[in-house]
């Protein structure tokens, strides 16, 4: 097979003219940065996850790229055209992948809640009383969907004007995709709460086919792309975080992020960032193998 792409989590080789393989490896990335430590098991647990959410979908009506699992850790999808010049995305532009990441929140967490402490989202936005006192962990009254760029080196978040002209969508076809993304999630929550988890927030990618109909492309639903909180622990007040969330507060919590905001902001040189200790890489480690568990009913081994 012919190597396409080195990403930063999967590995993706040319099976033929239609057809990708996904090799999910152990690596792990926060913060657009590859951390220098594997995490034993992600890359299984993360490919077993995707193929359980997207027989779901499958069995629901609703079209994906997904073709078939090759254990332990790849999966074959149909092949569809990575345009990273945007001016080449038009109507008529077909079999290709948007180049948007379609994030759907739904709880006061991670960066929205920064953005709202700072200003930058406003409590109306996410319909919530200009006189209420938002909370972190706080359900929102309402979805709140944002878009962000997909094939930049760094994700930027982008208006609906500037998402719908760079992707080559129409206006309808946007609103397709975010009636999707919606639908995709309302089936999330409904197993998530079947497991005893909160479906906090999570993004997914799509693309279009030869005839321009709409598929999920990527992966979704993992402990990667999607935050997940243990019910008993919330109502309990706990915000027990069951994604990568937990490898970023780390993170946060040693003040490597601080530092790499500020060498951003002032386009300075990023510092690396540091391996994860062993211990904290096999606490996640064991994070993602419980979390698959969880999620798809079925035991690791």
């Amino acid at each position: 097979m012919k190597l396409v792409r080195l990403g930063k989590v999967k590995h993706v080789y040319e099976v033929d003219e239609n057809t990708l393989e996904f090799v999910f490896t152990d690596n792990i990335s926060v913060f657009d940065k590859v951390i220098p430590t594997q995490i034993l098991h992600k890359g299984e647990t993360l490919c077993r996850t995707s193929a359980f959410w997207f027989q779901l979908l499958k069995n629901n009506g609703i079209r994906t790229h997904f073709r078939e699992l090759v254990p332990p850790n790849r999966m074959r999808v149909k092949k569809v055209n990575v345009i990273n010049d945007y001016s080449r995305l038009n109507c008529n532009t077909s079999n290709y992948l948007i180049p948007l990441e379609f994030v759907g929140r739904y709880y006061v967490a991670g960066s929205l809640y920064d953005r709202l402490k700072s200003g930058d989202v406003a409590k109306e936005d996410l319909g919530f009383p200009a006189a209420n006192k938002v909370t972190y962990g706080e359900k929102l009254p309402k979805p709140f969907f944002e878009v962000t760029t997909k094939l930049e080196k760094v994700d930027r978040l982008l208006t609906r004007d500037e998402a719908v002209k760079m992707s080559g969508l129409t206006e309808e076809e946007f609103e397709r995709v975010t009636e999707m993304a919606l639908k995709i999630d309302e089936l999330i929550s409904v197993e998530a709460d079947e497991r005893m988890l909160i479906h906090v927030d999570g993004k997914k990618e799509f693309g279009l086919d030869e005839k321009r109909r709409l598929m999920v492309v990527d992966t979704f639903g993992t402990a990667d792309e999607d935050r997940w909180w243990d019910q008993d622990s919330y109502a309990a007040g706990k915000f027990v975080e069951l994604s990568k969330e937990a490898v970023r507060q780390y993170y946060r919590k040693i003040g490597y992020h601080s530092k790499l905001v500020e060498a951003r902001e002032n386009g300075l040189e990023e510092p690396p960032i540091p391996p994860l200790p062993a211990e904290k890489a096999k606490e996640i480690s064991d994070l993602y193998v419980e979390m698959f568990e969880r999620i798809t009913g079925e035991s690791f081994r």
